[in-house]
Order: structure tokens, then sequence, then C-alpha cells
């Protein structure tokens, strides 16, 4: 399909860059099976649940995976080269992979360092990409990254206002366990402690699953025919009790909303074409787009999403795109906030 067929216009005055408090005051926008656009609150979100339904969390946290460091100078009277390093895959224990800047300035077997607290060699280099070995590892690598490294804030965001210690907590869920992802599962920032217990007393189930998101979630679709468009790589893992539980709440008539298109993506890789899911424990780079089947989500809870990006696929693939069309048009009419601290959807897929 043509990329320009998920483009459309958005006032950047939409674009959120804080969310909202409490954060379940956030709206709530319901597009039902036939189309029709329900408006709300997000504490609201009991109501269009029934009693067996499972909610699906992805329960990865935000690492501070932005560094700034020095490239040193390479012969004597040389400069040195700052570079930004933004962390997106753990390759190893003591390796991840990293998008750079500037890119052109740098070259595999260049040592660069982070503060005193932290080095690290390129072990390759491909275009604005390379691959990192620490002079630590491990949990000793998470402590040094957690020192010098910032909250990586979405780029529509942080080219406002830089990160600071409110985005430590706002950009993180309250149900985040995993270390390893450079972005919030945005969808879950909505979800309080509160709110989760009233879920859970309607007789709503809980089920967690890791997605470590990746910054590739941020690059735009590039190609002129989603075809060509290749997604990048995430590591996702679903153990055999969780998959047992969805599967039974399927064959007892109840539903999968997964939280967010990182749990969503995590079940349908899962997923084989029966629609039966099982453990998995492997990187997925999914990318679904309108005509994919899906196997085994019946609902979901998202953000709005940037426009030509691989999720406005993704929920133009879950509800058509004509309808997610109309949506948005909606959503920007009536000023709901976009992106990772804007308002939600909740999407019931047509059957």
């Amino acid at each position: 399909m043509l990329t320009s067929l998920f483009d459309f216009e958005l006032p950047p005055a939409l674009i959120a860059l804080r969310p909202v408090e409490p954060r379940d005051s956030a709206r709530l926008m319901v597009v039902h099976p036939e189309g029709r656009i329900e408006h709300g609150v997000f504490r609201d979100l009991e109501k269009h649940l029934r009693k067996g339904d499972i909610l699906s969390f992805n329960d990865s946290r935000v690492i501070p995976a932005r560094l700034a460091g020095l490239r040193p100078a390479r012969e004597v009277g040389g400069a040195a080269v700052p570079v930004e390093v933004t962390l997106h895959k753990r390759n190893a224990p003591d390796r991840f992979q990293a998008f750079v800047k500037p890119a052109k300035r740098l070259r595999a077997g260049d040592t660069l360092t982070f503060g005193e607290a932290l080095t690290a060699k390129i072990l390759s280099r491909q275009a604005g990409e390379v691959e990192l070995v620490f002079d630590h590892a491990g949990a000793d690598l998470d402590r040094a990254i957690a020192t010098v490294g910032v909250m990586p804030l979405p780029p529509y965001i942080a080219k406002h206002r830089p990160p600071d210690a409110q985005d430590l907590a706002d950009y993180q869920t309250i149900y985040a366990r995993h270390d390893g992802s450079v972005a919030a599962p945005t969808a879950g920032l909505h979800f309080t402690p509160e709110m989760m217990e009233r879920l859970k007393a309607a007789g709503v189930g809980m089920a967690a699953m890791t997605l470590h998101v990746g910054a590739g979630t941020f690059l735009p679709v590039a190609a002129k025919d989603t075809g060509d468009h290749a997604m990048h790589a995430e590591r996702a893992i679903l153990d055999a009790d969780t998959a047992a539980r969805l599967n039974a709440v399927h064959a007892a008539g109840g539903r999968i909303c997964a939280v967010g298109t990182t749990s969503l993506r995590t079940l349908e890789s899962a997923a084989d074409k029966n629609g039966q899911i099982h453990a998995f424990d492997s990187d997925t780079s999914i990318f679904i787009t309108p005509g994919y089947r899906f196997r085994a989500v019946d609902m979901l809870v998202t953000n709005f999403h940037l426009p030509c990006s691989t999720l406005f696929m993704l929920v133009s693939a879950f509800m058509g795109l004509e309808t997610m069309q109309r949506a948005y048009a909606e959503a920007i009419r009536e000023k709901y906030r976009f992106y990772s601290y804007g308002d939600a959807c909740l999407l019931i897929r047509p059957r």
C-alpha cells in the first residue's frame, strides 16, 4: 500500500508535551466495531469491558538510554568529537545496538567516553547505527548507564523541551518491571493503582508480557510503499503460563484487550494461524498493515499516533483505514491530545 494513504495534517498545538494529572483523567475515544465513535474519560474504561475479559500489559521499563559522550581525538593536535548515543537493543550483557550522531565522524574501532563512569568501543557501524561493547556488563553496566544517561523522550517532545526529573515518573508505567525499553509503552501510562484495583474487582483479568521497545519505533516510514519498509527487531517475551491463561479466556468466551501496540505485537507474534497463543521468547519484527488477519487480539487500548507511522498503519489494519481516518479527523476536531503523553483510544475490532 502507498505510505501516503496514512498521512494526515496534525496541528502542532495538539502534540502533548506533558501528561494530564491524574493519569486516568485523560480523554478516551471509543471506536466500536461498526465504526461508531464515543467520547469519554480513561478512568471509565471499565464500562467497555466485561467480567471474564483480560487486559494484556507490556511490563518493560524504560532505561535512561540517551548518552552524551566524546570520541577522543584520533591524533595529537586533533579535536575530540561530541557524540549523542541512543541505545535501542541489547545484544549481550556488555553490548548494545545504538543510533549515533554524528555517525559520519565515527568508525569501527573508535572508543567513546561517557563522563568518568563509562566507555565503549564501536565494533561496527552501518549508516547511523553502531554496535557498542562497553567496559561494564550486566547489572554493573545498568548502574553505569543510569548514572550518565537521560530519559530518551520522543523527538517530537525533545525538540520542544529537555527531559527533566518529572519525566522519570511520567514516562514510566506503574507496572514496569523489566529494564530494556528506550521508549515507553505509552498506552499504559494512563493506568493508576486505583483503576487497576477497580478493574480486578469487576472481574477483568490482567496478564503481563514484555517487549523491549526500540528507538526504531520513532523512525518514519521512508519507503513510498509499505511493502518496502523493514521493521527494526525488538525482543519479546511471553511465558507459557500466561499463554495458557490467555487461551483459557478465549475458550470461555472472553476477550483479550491489548494495552498498547507493543502488547498486541507480542501476542500476534506468539499466536499460531488458529489463534492459539504459545510461549514466545525471541526477536519480533512483525509489521502489521491493512489486510493482516488478526489471530489473538480483540480490543486495543492505544494513544493517537504519528502520520505515516507503522503504528497508525497497525490501528488502520485493526479497525479499517477509512474508520481510523474518520476517527482521527474527529479527534483533531475535538482537540484530543496526541502522541506519547496524549489521550487514548479504545478500539473494538470488527468481527
